[in-house]
């Protein structure tokens, strides 16, 4: 068993970044999410990831000399768990029918339903899916 600890990654690591391909401007663009502003095109897509690197690098340093707050990464934030949503009055009664109709607490049956979904759209079958996987 190794005792040899993981290495931190450096703070600009720890951002999350997005390489993508631009039909637009025929080049991979790499953006971060902290810094929505920021972004680098290339023709090489790792080439666009070094890119953008740097750049958030450099605008660490930028706001660290003059005193701005940096953002902090998503990575490294803390979440309470804690999420309240503000839906049109017929989708919560939609919602309130269907966990009734399942026999289960509303805010159990939105918790699965969104962590079911992913980043794929929500629907009652995946939903049912995910229960019997469990």
């Amino acid at each position: 068993m190794s005792t040899r600890k993981a290495a931190v990654p450096t703070p600009v690591a720890q951002y999350r970044y997005s390489v993508q391909w631009s039909p637009e401007d025929q080049e991979f663009a790499a953006t971060v999410l902290e810094f929505p502003s920021l972004s680098w095109l290339d023709e090489d897509q790792f080439e666009a990831l070094r890119g953008v690197e740097r750049l958030v690098a450099d605008v660490i340093d930028e706001l660290t000399q003059s005193g701005e707050p940096v953002p902090q990464p998503i990575s490294t934030q803390t979440f309470s768990g804690r999420l309240n949503l503000r839906v049109p009055p017929e989708l919560h009664r939609k919602l309130a029918i269907e966990a009734a109709n399942h026999g289960v607490p509303l805010n159990k049956y939105a918790t699965e339903l969104l962590t079911a979904s992913g980043s794929s759209p929500v629907t009652q079958e995946a939903w049912l899916d995910h229960r019997k996987n469990r």
